[in-house]
């Protein structure tokens, strides 16, 4: 299954700053990722032993919003995370791949909702080995991973203005979420009124012509 016929991602900020970024190379953005994945591994060593006992998994992180994706290889010993271009999707041989918006894969690897709750929501889609998941999910939850200040933490002194400068503008890009989804209801609102009104006159049309098939069928038969 294609990104594209997966999933539809929302109307967001971060879908908007992907759109703006898709033309760039993802050369630069591969030692920031590097960084990223080796400040988590050392603070959360115990993540990866956990999923030593699976045979060599490759995790594809699809953020349905973004126009890349990331490679997760959670190699006890050297953990991997790369981006990768949607068109090389066949060409991976991915044990599982999980679907999303960006914010909801950060939440659920940070813990703060339940993946239960999103999977069955349809906001994550997990295609592939699911007991895979399930694993990478269990060797998550309990670890008290904050992304943000994981990430940030090789900044020294530095990390905690950074976060706060970081969690503000989260908090912003949640407030443009919220904006931008209403924009999108009353954008589509009357298209949506439209449908409905379409869709009880095709039901009326349909009874109608169920009537008239049942007179003529109840006709024949004193006919006959």
């Amino acid at each position: 299954m294609s990104r594209t016929s997966s999933m539809t991602p929302p109307l967001t900020p971060v879908l908007l700053a992907g759109m703006a970024v898709r033309p760039l190379p993802l050369a630069p953005l591969q030692p920031i990722l590097k960084g990223a994945m080796n400040a988590i591994a050392n603070r959360h060593p115990d993540v990866f032993e956990r999923l030593s006992c699976l045979d060599d998994p490759v995790f594809l992180i699809d953020p349905t919003d973004l126009p890349f994706m990331f490679l997760l290889t959670p190699d006890p010993l050297m953990p991997e995370l790369k981006a990768v271009r949607g068109e090389e999707e066949e060409a991976i041989n991915a044990t599982a791949t999980i679907r999303g918006p960006l914010l909801k894969l950060i939440e659920l690897l940070e813990g703060e909702t339940d993946g239960d709750a999103l999977f069955f929501a349809r906001d994550l889609v997990v295609e592939g080995d699911t007991e895979a998941v399930v694993a990478l999910r269990n060797a998550v939850d309990g670890a008290e991973i904050n992304v943000m200040e994981d990430v940030l933490s090789f900044l020294g002194p530095f990390a905690r203005p950074a976060g706060g400068v970081a969690k503000s503008a989260i908090s912003l890009m949640a407030r443009a979420a919220n904006d931008l989804e209403m924009l999108r209801a009353a954008a589509i609102s009357p298209a949506l009124r439209q449908s409905e009104i379409q869709a009880a006159k095709l039901k009326k049309l349909n009874e109608k012509v169920d009537g008239i098939s049942r007179q003529s069928r109840r006709k024949r038969v004193r006919e006959n």
